[in-house]
């Protein structure tokens, strides 16, 4: 069998589980995502695993080792964006399928147990959450979510239930830790390193720790064609001068990413000074101490140069993520097995959060970055070659294959 193609074509069907919209919309407790789950329950079953749902709405396949042998978990999310790509998530899930009926095929059998994992919700796109089946395994859900709603009024909770989950029993699928040998996720890169290096395949060395700052230029405003250009206190252009800066600074900074993404001013009219910006900014890296410095550096170029023209200026950090290291065993692992199919194993990090991130707090974990065309991700254009795919289920099944419990 070629197996590339077999995951194209397994991806080309279970796009078609989608809302009719542009690309594939796949929201988390939806017919479509009924429909999905028979699909990759079909898949899981060719591998020889056994199935079923998880409180957390979870599909698990599962294949025993050996008695006592411990799990090694691996697999993606099945939803998807708004008018999302075919790749994203979803081939995370074919291509450990492919792996494991390869190695039944050649009659393999592995020396730990086996599953793989389609979580319902790792985008956030129905419910203001993400994360929450991986999250549920690792223990640190937290059960307010299950109140949150849609933007047609209904509770996730309730929308799970009725998926055939259990909202009030997610507390008793917490793994044990000392029964789970670690996760590994395949995922295209969502980048355009591997195609600039031309190779199918990588290896993530970690995610990136991820913070949001909310910040302010304060000034004053007055009349665009009376007050005078000189002494003006005007706080968009500082803003400006802020992000001009921001830019220049993260490029100095080996994998830091450095985003300005929402801008408000006050008082948003064509013939007024603003006197107020709001805007956000993002800072991702691989080391949190370079997170942390690159911060401080921000915070300091802002207030010198609101301090430089007589304006206020405040940064407070709303929102923060560690960053999560990837398993020095999976790793290599991983590049062992994409050595002897490449002739390289090139080490990258993630700038983006992927369900790996809430694993680590349960178990070792580990990533296969599957290259795609012009990096492109969440967008109908994504894109992953047949002959690539193929390339990592065979990296994959390799790696399995060296895996000691």
């Amino acid at each position: 069998m070629d197996w590339g193609l077999e995951a194209e074509r397994r991806l080309t069907e279970i796009a078609a589980c989608s809302e009719p919209t542009e690309g594939v919309t796949r929201l988390p407790f939806t017919p479509e995502h009924a429909a999905a789950n028979a699909v990759i329950g079909d898949w899981m079953d060719q591998a020889g695993l056994a199935v079923h749902l998880d409180a957390a709405g979870t599909l698990v396949g599962r294949k025993a080792g050996p008695a006592g042998t411990p799990s090694l978990l691996m697999g993606s999310h099945q939803d998807s964006v708004r008018n999302g790509g075919r790749y994203d998530g979803i081939m995370g899930v074919v291509l450990p399928c492919l792996a494991l009926q390869k190695l039944a095929y050649e009659g393999v059998d592995l020396p730990y147990s086996v599953e793989v994992l389609a979580f319902a919700d790792e985008e956030g796109v129905r419910f203001p959450t993400a994360l929450v089946g991986s999250r549920a395994l690792a223990g640190t859900v937290d059960p307010a979510v299950f109140d949150m709603t849609d933007r047609d009024g209904n509770r996730m909770g309730d929308a799970l239930d009725a998926f055939g989950g259990d909202a009030a029993g997610v507390a008793r699928i917490v793994r044990d830790p000392a029964r789970i040998l670690g996760f590994l996720e395949t995922h295209i890169e969502q980048g355009p390193v591997l195609e600039r290096e031309d190779l199918p395949v990588g290896i993530v060395t970690g995610i990136c720790g991820i913070e949001r700052n909310a910040v302010r230029f304060t000034g004053e405003t007055g009349h665009a064609g009376t007050v005078p250009m000189q002494g003006r206190k005007d706080a968009l252009v500082a803003a400006g001068r802020f992000i001009s800066a921001i830019h220049d600074a993260a490029g100095q900074t080996a994998e830091l990413r450095a985003t300005v993404g929402s801008m408000a001013l006050h008082p948003d009219a064509v013939n007024a000074i603003p006197d107020r910006v709001d805007l956000t900014l993002e800072i991702r890296a691989p080391e949190d101490a370079d997170r942390a410095a690159f911060a401080a550096r921000a915070r300091a170029e802002g207030e010198r140069i609101a301090s430089d023209a007589g304006l206020g200026f405040a940064m407070d950090r709303t929102y923060e993520q560690d960053a999560v290291p990837c398993s020095p065993m999976l790793r290599a692992a991983l590049a062992e097995a994409a050595r002897s199919h490449t002739g390289n194993a090139l080490l990258l990090p993630s700038g983006a959060t992927h369900d790996a991130s809430a694993l680590s707090d349960l178990c070792p974990v580990g990533m296969l970055f599957v290259r795609c065309r012009d990096g492109k991700s969440h967008s109908p254009a994504e894109f992953a070659s047949a002959a690539d795919m193929g390339v990592a289920i065979e990296v994959l099944a390799d790696c399995l294959r060296g895996l000691v419990p």
